[in-house]
């Protein structure tokens, strides 16, 4: 399990950081004038939390082979996302984890992702 604190910073830095300049993800007036009641993340960012958590549970020396993920409820500033897997298969040096990351509002990101495992993990 990894826990992420939800904060503006993470959210407009994530955004920048994978060169989405929508303002729905820095600027609060322009969220809300689109619906939304704050700045939220983007779906880069989140796939960068999903990577961080299967590296973090593999090691640095896997690879990410297939992520196939969709988001949900958004991640909003002062929320905390609780991602989690599962490991459904395991074959020739691969795992597929099933991955949720939840926050206060549901499932923020569900999917799958492929890791290809160093050698002599499995």
């Amino acid at each position: 399990m990894l826990t992420i604190p939800i904060t503006r910073t993470l959210i407009v830095a994530g955004a920048l950081a994978s060169r989405d300049y929508q303002d729905v993800h820095h600027d609060t007036e322009a969220a809300q004038q689109k619906g939304s009641p704050e700045i939220f993340m983007n779906i880069l960012t989140t796939n960068g939390l999903v990577g961080r958590y299967l590296t973090d549970h593999f090691g640095p020396r896997c690879t990410l082979r297939k992520v196939a993920i969709r988001l949900g409820a958004p991640n909003y500033p002062g929320d905390t996302m609780v991602l989690s897997g599962t490991v459904t298969e395991v074959t020739d040096g691969t795992a597929v984890v099933r991955v949720v990351g939840a926050n206060g509002l549901g499932h923020h990101v569900t999917g799958t992702v492929t890791v290809g495992l160093p050698e002599g993990t499995a």
